[in-house]
């Protein structure tokens, strides 16, 4: 591929070249959030995006990179947590209980980690996703002690509560009240946000055992 030097822009080859990619990498997220991705292939990949297999490769290079890619793509955007900590427990709460509601669209990021988690790579691509896209910046911004595994447990109970209501639709959060769900996770995520106070002189942590 050459870029176009006469000063107009893109060459009509770079902008085709581009516009394969994209159509490749859009084909991906979508057979990975519906197959997983054991059950996606780069044949059904290269179908979906009109090009050859052969052509697929050349571009991503293997299907684990396509994944890597489809990852980082699908996972950039912030949807559920809010990267403002003044009102980061409740607007995540309320984002959350909308996005989950039995008429909203599917959460692909969820959908995708669902799906191909299984496969021990795959998984490790997702851990990284996660970690890169939202883990880091959750850990950065919770203040106080224990921030990496509070940021965490923040994740595992928005992808619980996602599981629970919106995949496996369980009765009572499917049914419950918008508003009095985000009511609940605001007080379930302000505890996680929020670093427990530090404790004085000789008081032992809860559940700290004495030495004899």
């Amino acid at each position: 591929m050459t870029a176009d030097t006469s000063g107009s822009g893109d060459s009509p080859r770079r902008r085709d070249a581009s516009a394969t990619r994209e159509a490749i990498l859009n084909s991906a997220i979508e057979a990975f959030t519906r197959l997983g991705y054991d059950g996606a292939g780069v044949r059904e990949v290269a179908g979906g995006a009109g090009v050859t297999a052969m052509l697929v490769n050349r571009y991503f290079g293997s299907k684990e990179q396509l994944f890597t890619e489809a990852v980082d793509r699908l996972f950039a955007p912030r949807t559920v947590v809010s990267n403002d900590l003044g009102v980061l427990s409740e607007r995540t709460a309320a984002r959350l209980a909308a996005r989950t509601a039995p008429e909203a669209d599917s959460l692909d990021p969820f959908v995708l980690m669902l799906r191909s988690a299984a496969n021990p790579r795959a998984a490790e691509i997702i851990r990284a996703g996660i970690e890169k896209h939202v883990g880091r910046h959750l850990t950065d911004m919770l203040p106080g002690p224990d921030a990496a595994p509070r940021a965490e447990l923040l994740l595992a109970l928005i992808a619980g509560v996602w599981l629970m209501r919106k995949v496996i639709a369980t009765p009572a959060l499917a049914g419950i009240d918008e508003g009095a769900l985000t009511r609940q996770l605001h007080e379930l995520m302000e505890v996680l946000v929020n670093a427990p106070p530090a404790t004085n002189g000789g008081d032992a942590a809860p559940g700290a055992i004495s030495p004899s």
